[in-house]
């Protein structure tokens, strides 16, 4: 076996991992808008585009799901009956990625030459992967796989990839190595202190003994619990295991959370500032690698979400507005995350009884609406996006992106509560632009469960959504009139009023 010596070196590890200072529960709680103010008339408010400075386009797999490794085999077999493999293809290509606490906790590989260890409670094999390999062939999404690193055991995981690698082969986007490592000291699984060096040299020794039966795997990593620790394990990571791509873990919302998780401080103005500073720790980390960072698990509130909170509309909007801050902030994609079988959880999509799970039959939740919502954004370019606020309580997500030529999108998320005051937008297009339109994502209430419409239409029940047409949005003097009521999303498309005037300057 070859050696490998690791020569981290504490400085750069400490300054790395330095903890971004976040606001205290108490604080943020005293910061979120305690109940709806008397109605009043619309605000206006300026939006502009900045088309000047816009990015890099948006990756074509940014988006994805993230399941539990307990619910691959579930998964795998939707590939020849249910809804699976087309509410996947309604969204384009995507990333699934399987991780979650099962991998490491329950779930183990067995095949011939691996006995099924006493700790498992359920297991997959070579027939799992098999089954996997088809739901990505026919769905055009990739797969990234999580193997368990808790019950450390090299061979066993080598196995595993070698399966991986022969069923999937290109669609295998990458290997990574346990879910949440920086928590195994916590959990029991290491001794503490458990520091980065233990668990790069762990992987280290993993990847010897995959490279000996499959060369060539891409890893990715480290699949940190969040942000905060992301300093010096994303550094470790990138410095010695070369890896495709860096990942992390986002949820706003602890289910131990104080005071208890609400729609209103899941969408609260501090959240998503504080979201935004979490962005920026994380691409910080990765583009001082020249890596790119993918949020491979993400949803409102931990612990498989709250109900009442993550199955709601609520969580819809939070969705919307937290994969197009991403966007605009550089990542590489986000992957909600979910469980099949539970519907009161944040799971896009679910199984509502046992017979849906049996036969398949999946049931698209709140958040399948905003990936639905953004991803017309995939191949577009995000913009600065200035908003004049006539109040600082006005709780608006305005995320712009510039298409080809000259068009404009804008994803628009009014986070107020219902009763606020509707919001009268100046969105600042620019002359020669052409009638726009509008796609908008209601619901009754943030609330609601059900009821949940995109242009005026909702997934059916055999995973189709047929799509309503478009309101108009017709420029006027370079700008377009847009009202937004409170607890509501919306997409604005402007293209040039006409395709031989080329493209708008930039």
């Amino acid at each position: 076996m070859r050696r490998r010596t690791f020569r981290l070196l504490p400085a750069l590890l400490l300054a790395a991992g330095a903890l971004v200072a976040l606001q205290p529960a108490a604080a943020l709680a005293r910061q979120v808008h305690r109940g709806p103010p008397a109605r009043r008339a619309a605000l206006p408010i300026a939006v502009s585009l900045q088309i000047a400075h816009a990015g890099r386009p948006v990756p074509a797999r940014f988006l994805g799901l993230s399941f539990e490794v307990g619910a691959l085999a579930q998964l795998g077999s939707y590939a020849g009956r249910g809804d699976l493999v087309r509410l996947l293809r309604s969204l384009g290509p995507g990333v699934l990625r399987f991780g979650g606490v099962t991998a490491d906790q329950n779930v183990a590989w067995t095949d011939a030459q691996t006995p099924r260890p006493a700790w498992a409670s359920s297991t997959i094999g070579p027939e799992q992967m098999h089954d996997l390999a088809l739901l990505a062939r026919r769905s055009g999404w990739r797969v990234l796989l999580t193997v368990g690193m808790a019950h450390f055991e090299p061979e066993a995981i080598a196995r595993e990839v070698l399966a991986a690698k022969r069923a999937l082969g290109a669609n295998l986007e990458a290997v990574e190595f346990g879910n949440e490592p920086d928590a195994f000291g916590r959990h029991g699984f290491r001794p503490l202190p458990w520091l980065v060096q233990g668990y790069v040299e762990e992987v280290a020794y993993a990847r010897d003994s995959i490279a000996a039966l499959t060369p060539g795997v891409q890893v990715a990593g480290p699949d940190v619990s969040g942000s905060g620790i992301f300093g010096s394990w994303g550094y470790a990571m990138a410095v010695t295991q070369s890896p495709l791509e860096l990942t992390g873990h986002h949820y706003p919302l602890g289910c131990t959370h104080q005071p208890p998780p609400s729609a209103e401080l899941l969408l609260s103005p501090a959240m998503r500032a504080r979201e935004a500073q979490s962005l920026t720790t994380y691409l910080g980390v990765a583009s001082a690698q020249h890596l790119p960072l993918r949020i491979d698990e993400a949803n409102s509130v931990s612990c498989g979400g709250v109900s009442g909170v993550s199955d709601t509309f609520a969580g819809a909007l939070w969705a919307a507005g937290y994969i197009a801050q991403s966007m605009a902030a550089g990542a590489a994609g986000i992957n909600l995350h979910g469980h099949p079988n539970n519907c009161s959880g944040y799971s896009p999509v679910c199984a509502p009884d046992a017979t849906a799970v049996e036969g398949g039959r999946l049931r698209a939740q709140p958040d399948w609406y905003a990936l639905l919502l953004t991803r017309s954004l995939i191949g577009w370019r995000p913009v600065p996006t200035p908003v004049s606020r006539p109040s600082s309580t006005t709780n608006l997500v305005a995320t712009g992106f510039a298409g080809p030529h000259g068009s404009i999108k804008l994803l628009l998320c009014d986070d107020d509560p219902p009763g606020t005051a509707p919001l009268s937008l100046h969105v600042h297009v620019g002359a020669g632009m052409g009638t726009g339109t509008v796609e908008r994502l209601t619901a009754p209430s943030p609330q609601a469960r059900d009821g949940v419409l995109l242009s005026g239409h909702s997934v059916s029940g055999d995973g189709r959504w047929h799509g309503g047409r478009p309101r108009r949005a017709r420029p006027s003097g370079g700008i377009v009139y847009l009202k937004m009521q409170p607890s509501s999303a919306a997409l604005l498309t402007v293209e040039p009023a006409s395709p031989h005037r080329g493209a708008r300057k930039r």
